[in-house]
This record gives C-alpha cells, sequence and structure tokens, in this order.
C-alpha cells in the first residue's frame, strides 16, 4: 500500500479525472447552486454594463440631464449590490460543497483502510498525507477550478449572444479568440501536470523518512547517526522544493501566456471599435457596451486558467486515492459461529501455503488449536510465525489450503464476527492519546471503573496506573510516550483481558518486561488460559514451559510439536532453539 514514486500514464489521469467529476454528486445541489448564482451574477453584470453605457451615452451624447437618468443609476446600484450577494453566496456554497466532498471522501477512504487492515509495506506517513493534504487539495479543485469551468463557458456565451446582434465584427473577433486561451492553458498545463504529480510524490517521500526519522530517532542518537539523517532529509526537502518551484514556474508561464492573449484580444476589439468610431459607423452606446464587455468575456476564462493549479492538484491526489481504493480486501463471507454457551472455537490449518513475492512464508502448515488452553508457536525469525499470526487475524488468506474456525473456513465467516472472537497484543502494542481508561475501553467501551481496575490488576498495571498523577484519568502523550515499554505492553495485555475474548492471541508478551512483572503476566496469561483459548508466539523460556503445547515452524513448516520437556528430550530443533545453537540438518 505504500505510495511510491510510480510514471503517470494517461489511463491514471483520465481515470483520475472522471473519478473526480463522479464525486460531485456527494455535495448534493450545492455545487450546481453556486454555478446558478455565479451566472445568474454574470448576467447581472451585463445588464449593469448596459445601463452604464446607457447613461453615459444619454449624459455625454445625447445632452440629457441627469434628473431623468437617477432611476437607471438606482438601478445600476442595485444590480451592483445584486452581483456582490450572488457572488458571496456562490463562493459559500461552493466551498460548503467542497467541505462535504471532503469530509465523505476522508470518511470512504478510513473506511476502507480498516477494511484492508495492514499491508505489507505500508508507508504510515504516505497514507496520512494522503488523508490530510490529498483531501485538502481537492477544496480548490471543487469549490474554484470547477465552478470557474462553468462559468467560463455560460458568461462568454451570454455575452457572446448579446454582442453578435449589436456588432458582428466585435462578436466574431470574441469567438475567434477565446479557444486560444483553454488551448495555451491546456498547451501549458499538460507538463505542469506532470511535474505536478512528481512534486505529490516526492512530498509523499518526505513525509514516509521524516516519520521513519522520528521514530528511530533514539537509536540515530545512539548510533552516533542523526547528522547523516538530517542531511539526508535536508536532500529529500530541497528536492521536493525544486519540484515545487518548477511547478510554480509553469504555472507562472501559463499566466503570463493567458494574460498576453486576453490583453491582445481586448486591445483588437477595442482598436476595431475606436476606428469605427472614429468615422461614424458605430454609434457610442453600443460601442462603450461591448468595450465594458470585453474584459468580462475574458476573465473567466482567465480565471480558469488561474485555478488550473488546482485541478492539477486534485488530479494527482485522486490518483493516488484510486491507488488506495484499487486496493480490495480479501473476499469475505457472511457466516456466524452458532453459540456454543462461551466454548473457544477449535482452530485448525490444513495444508496452508502462503507466499510474500518470491518468499515462501508457509508451506503446507497443519495444526490445530483449542479448544482451551496455552499454546506457544516458536521458531527462528522468518519461520512464517508473523505470518501465521496474519492469517488468524484474518488481515491475509491462505493462498491454498484452509484455515477453518469450527471446520468452517475463515474465508466464509463474516470478518468482523470472527475479530469480535478475538484480543490481540502485538510486541510493541499501540496507545493512543488520551487516558488511560480511555485506552483501555477501546476493548469495551461500556466497562466500568471496576472492571477497568480487575482487568489492570490481572495485567500487572493496577500499581503503576495508581502511582500515576491522575490515576487511570491520567493523559498519556502520542503512542503513550510517558510510559515505558514494560508499562505499555502491560496495559495493552489489560485492555485485551477487558475484552473477554474466547481467543487471546499475543506476540511476545513477556518483552519489555522485568522479571517481577513478567511473573504476574504469565501468571494472568495461565489464568486466563482455563477457560479461553491462549495463542502466544514467545522466545522467553518461562512462556513456553506452562504451555499445554509447543509448536516450532522452521521455514514455513510445523517440524515439532508438543510439551516443553517432552521436545527438549527430543534434542532437536526446539532444544537447538532454546541453547541457541544452530538448527541441526
Amino acid at each position: 500500500m505504500a505510495l511510491s514514486p510510480r510514471p503517470t500514464t494517461p489511463h491514471d489521469s483520465n481515470a483520475a479525472k472522471g473519478w473526480l467529476r463522479s464525486q460531485k454528486q456527494r455535495a448534493g445541489h450545492l455545487l450546481s447552486a453556486s454555478v446558478a448564482l455565479g451566472s445568474l451574477a454574470g448576467i447581472l453584470l451585463i445588464a449593469q454594463a448596459a445601463i452604464l453605457a446607457y447613461v453615459s451615452d444619454q449624459a455625454m451624447f445625447q445632452q440629457q440631464s441627469l434628473e431623468p437618468l437617477n432611476p437607471w443609476l438606482w438601478a445600476m446600484v442595485a444590480l451592483l449590490l445584486g452581483r456582490v450577494l450572488l457572488k458571496r453566496v456562490s463562493n459559500r456554497l461552493a466551498f460548503e460543497g467542497a467541505a462535504r466532498i471532503k469530509a465523505s471522501l476522508r470518511r470512504q477512504l478510513t473506511e476502507h483502510l480498516f477494511q484492508l487492515g495492514p499491508q505489507p509495506n505500508q508507508r504510515s506517513a504516505a497514507l496520512s498525507t494522503l488523508l490530510n493534504e490529498g483531501v485538502e487539495a481537492l477544496e480548490d479543485y471543487y469549490a474554484r477550478y470547477l465552478p470557474a469551468v462553468a462559468f467560463s463557458a455560460m458568461i462568454p456565451l451570454a455575452i457572446l449572444a448579446v454582442v453578435l446582434p449589436l456588432d458582428g465584427l466585435s462578436g466574431l473577433i470574441f469567438l475567434f479568440t477565446a479557444p486560444l486561451i483553454p488551448f495555451f492553458m491546456i498547451l501549458i498545463g499538460t507538463q505542469a501536470e506532470a511535474l505536478n504529480q512528481q512534486r505529490w510524490q516526492q512530498l509523499a517521500r518526505l513525509g514516509n523518512h521524516f516519520l521513519d526519522l522520528i521514530q528511530g530517532l533514539t537509536q540515530l542518537r545512539l548510533f552516533n547517526a542523526s547528522r547523516r539523517e538530517a542531511d539526508t532529509v535536508a536532500q529529500i526537502a530541497d528536492d521536493y522544493r525544486r519540484a515545487t518551484m518548477s511547478v510554480l514556474k509553469v504555472a507562472f508561464l501559463s499566466s503570463l501566456a493567458l494574460e498576453f492573449l486576453a490583453t491582445i484580444s481586448i486591445a483588437l476589439v477595442a482598436v476595431t471599435i475606436g476606428f469605427r468610431l472614429y468615422y461614424g459607423q458605430l454609434d457610442f452606446g453600443t460601442g462603450f457596451l461591448i468595450l465594458l464587455l470585453a474584459p468580462e468575456f475574458y476573465l473567466p476564462l482567465r480565471n480558469m486558467g488561474t485555478q488550473y493549479h488546482a485541478r492539477m492538484a486534485g488530479v494527482s491526489a485522486a490518483e493516488s486515492m484510486l491507488e488506495l481504493l484499487a486496493q480490495q480486501p480479501a473476499e469475505q463471507g457472511h457466516q456466524t459461529l452458532p453459540d456454543t454457551a462461551g466454548q473457544p472455537p477449535q482452530i485448525s490449518l490444513d495444508q496452508v501455503h502462503y507466499q510474500y513475492g518470491e518468499h515462501q512464508a508457509l508451506s503446507g502448515l497443519s495444526l490445530q488449536f483449542g479448544p482451551r488452553g496455552l499454546h506457544a508457536i516458536v521458531g527462528r525469525s522468518g519461520a512464517g510465525k508473523s505470518t501465521l499470526l496474519d492469517l488468524l487475524l484474518g488481515f491475509i488468506q491462505p493462498d491454498q489450503g484452509q484455515l477453518l474456525i469450527n471446520r468452517t473456513a475463515l474465508q466464509q465467516l463474516d470478518i468482523q464476527h470472527w475479530r469480535a472472537q478475538l484480543s490481540w497484543v502485538p510486541q510493541s502494542p499501540r496507545l493512543f492519546f488520551g487516558s488511560v481508561a480511555d485506552n483501555l475501553r477501546l476493548a469495551c467501551p461500556d466497562a466500568s471503573d471496576a472492571q477497568l481496575q480487575q482487568a489492570a490488576r490481572q495485567a500487572g498495571a493496577d500499581e503503576f496506573i495508581q502511582q500515576l498523577p491522575q490515576g487511570y484519568q491520567t493523559p498519556l502523550g502520542e503512542s503513550g510516550a510517558t510510559l515505558s515499554g514494560g508499562q505499555r505492553q502491560r496495559l495493552a495485555l489489560a485492555r485485551a483481558l477487558l475484552k473477554n475474548a474466547p481467543v487471546l492471541i499475543l506476540d511476545e508478551p513477556s518483552a519489555h518486561l522485568d522479571p517481577h512483572s513478567e511473573a504476574l503476566v504469565q501468571a494472568a496469561l495461565a489464568d486466563y488460559a482455563r477457560d479461553h483459548l491462549v495463542i502466544v508466539v514467545a522466545q522467553r523460556l518461562h512462556t513456553i514451559r506452562q504451555a499445554e503445547q509447543i509448536y516450532l515452524l522452521h521455514d514455513g513448516q510445523l517440524t515439532e510439536q508438543g510439551q516443553h520437556t517432552t521436545l527438549l528430550a527430543q534434542g532437536g530443533h526446539y532444544a537447538h532453539l532454546l541453547s541457541g545453537k544452530s538448527t541441526p540438518s
């Protein structure tokens, strides 16, 4: 799911443009109402220009007094105020519609991420950039660019409908010069769009690298590598600056070209009108009206060119969104497990194969857990332990074989129903910004304070929680920054115990724990395993000793299975793993 740099293809761009247009319906009728009001303001502009030309002609050339013209002057003021009001309401509706689209898209993308679950090579910073800056980039696309496109069609056509009957020559000049502006805009914008896509990819790269640097700051300081990494960030930031400046140079070139074409076109209309006024071939009122309308005829086209950068940013963001939405979660069934009166389910794997690219993570793995008790999974790094956990959690599906829950394939079960039967404690648990109680209640929102304390006592966390400044209401920093690694681990275990799910899955639960805390956790797991199924990936001997069944994985296969004393006496892979010796052939 990493948003890595990739070449932009016409297919990507065209698909993104079509997708962006289809998202307008999320705003309801707000964008249409905004365009209608803005177009009405353009019609009022034509009426205002007509009144101004008429009043000027009557006052200067027809020698009429101002008193009979006062109603026209008041009408012109009213039209001016009406235009201001309509433009203000039009802009407000456009931005409100864009806000609705942003909120809806952000919700859709977030829900899609939840459906996908954790993915290999997932880059949190790139996803964060997409959900924040990427979605925000669509505001100008919907609130500025799309209305500008509509106005560039409606207002010039309305002006052309007025000018052509009055003066065919000026109308023809309008008609033939107007297409030059969007032509050059598109011609220059094609290059700018490619540069903008490159800039967007470099922004994602910068975010990814910066997040990795922040998360590894301690290690960088210990290895005296912080200066080198700071130079790397500076280089990436400079690349992003250069890409941004390249886009701006093209944007300024586009604006210059559009302004030049519009100015030349207006000057051409003015010169032709001036000569005809001089030779008496055109009356002043008509000529003045056309001169007033000439800048307004080209203004929507120029505005569309000005907002073209919003289109480029929107299309670049949309391509990344489509890349994310194109990743479909594994097919899910709709069956639910029958009510077994609290009996944990039986979990078995039948000839399961799973491959990451060219790496065979699991190769014909067959084993059975349950229905209750503590079951340990051991093996060297790369043996397939993490892949097995991802299968159990429903994040991936077997390439071959089946994962069976009470003899029903996991693919046939409703994944949300299955995950409701699970509690999960990873090796590096995630705590969220909020209080201790808030983090615990993620597992059970309706839990009482007494239930929180009971779960914390079971996990050996109540003692240190009570010593915090505000106890269970103490705010935690980002990712539990105010706690030690062992405290975070015990808090995550308390959260899992609070859920009281039939199946508890843990990855190295003793990591970061001191001997006293480890003993408390082992006692809690042993007590929980009496009535539940506990599956733990472990390396520490204390965890392995008390397991009812130990499964040793080697190269994605189950090579040994049994209890600690039995496997140790065999002197095979398990014994060598505990002794730290190389694995026997």
